[in-house]
């Protein structure tokens, strides 16, 4: 009973799939079916559902990162091989085929904040691109030259603006998939230099 316990636990500090993820492993997975990466990344891994249906449909290695020590977990439950990091710090230049993420992007006002690991996976600052744009200004550098960048972007963090930001940093955007809900639209970019 005290493992369940610890499990629902750990699970209430992860994020777990939700329609922006499902949406991201779709995208990904169709748009990699033809030509598989051999090693892929995706960032902020969370449960690992992302990274292991990429896996399983693609045939792909892909590892996944986290920040977050209980993400890396139940990543590694999942069969992911995870490693914990902040964005791409610790990885190689030129080590992935295609780098995948689900960004925290809910806009969130600095004193609605909270410190718990949900509101990391979750908030991206006032205007939501907190973690989106060091992401963009580093992804590059682990990118290998014809490699291809997933990221999933939510009408409320401003699609426009995130295209823009990858432009700066070199990268041609296209938007793969788009599904809108009541509050807002999720978009694929796939982004390519």
């Amino acid at each position: 009973m005290t493992d369940l316990a610890d499990r629902r636990g750990v699970e209430t500090e992860v994020y777990q799939p939700a329609e922006d993820s499902h949406l991201l492993a779709e995208a990904a997975v169709e748009d990699l079916r033809a030509d598989p990466p051999g090693l892929a990344l995706e960032v902020g891994t969370g449960s690992g559902y992302v990274a292991e249906r990429v896996a399983d449909e693609t045939g792909a290695r892909v590892v996944g990162s986290d920040v977050n020590p209980h993400a890396c977990e139940q990543a590694r439950d999942r069969g992911v091989e995870a490693v914990r990091a902040d964005l791409l710090e610790p990885f190689r230049t030129e080590s992935f085929d295609a780098v995948l993420f689900n960004a925290p992007y809910l806009p969130t006002e600095p004193d609605e904040e909270r410190d718990d690991w949900m509101e990391v996976a979750l908030s991206g600052g006032e205007d939501g691109r907190a973690v989106v744009e060091p992401f963009l200004e580093t992804v590059g550098r682990v990118l290998a030259p014809d490699g291809a960048v997933y990221l999933l972007v939510s009408s409320l963090t401003g699609v426009e603006e995130v295209v823009a930001m990858a432009e700066t940093e070199g990268f041609s955007a296209v938007a793969l998939r788009d599904e809108s809900f009541p509050f807002e639209t999720l978009t694929v970019l796939k982004l390519v230099r």
